[in-house]
């Protein structure tokens, strides 16, 4: 179905978020718009938008949400970059050989190529955006 379509049918956010193509126009995303993908250790993931900026990059982003408790995604690398900000509760970085603690407004950097996890160290649900750029990172 083509995105005039998609704009009759009130779906252009969907067809946006899900284009592999250029995002070039400006817009909000909202909440209800991203669908929520569970995940099997009780979290849950937002897919908010994929596709190139208009200077070439490749990007991602997507808010996770991570109960207190729950057993974190294994150490991986990942090859593209990666800037997460973290919106509510406290998250364990752990990196190269390290474990750095951040809270509400801290932000992570995680480098192409580096083995990391995050995860839920605080009483609470830990929210937190991520945005992946360049590298492996799918359309």
């Amino acid at each position: 179905m083509g995105l005039s379509a998609m704009a009759a049918a009130g779906g252009v956010a969907t067809a946006q978020m899900m284009a592999a193509g250029v995002l070039s126009q400006s817009r909000v995303y909202t909440l209800d718009e991203m669908p929520v993908r569970k995940m099997a250790n009780g979290g849950e993931s937002r897919d908010v938008l994929r596709g190139a900026l208009t200077t070439g990059e490749v990007i991602g982003v997507h808010e996770s949400a991570q109960p207190a408790g729950m057993v974190p995604n294994p150490p991986h690398t990942i090859q593209h970059t990666e800037v997460m900000v973290v919106v509510e509760g406290t998250l364990a970085f752990e990196h190269d050989g390290k474990s750095e603690r951040v809270g509400p407004g801290g932000v992570i950097f995680v480098a192409s190529g580096t083995l990391h996890t995050v995860h839920n160290v605080g009483e609470g649900t830990a929210r937190y955006c991520v945005v992946q750029v360049g590298g492996d990172t799918k359309r």
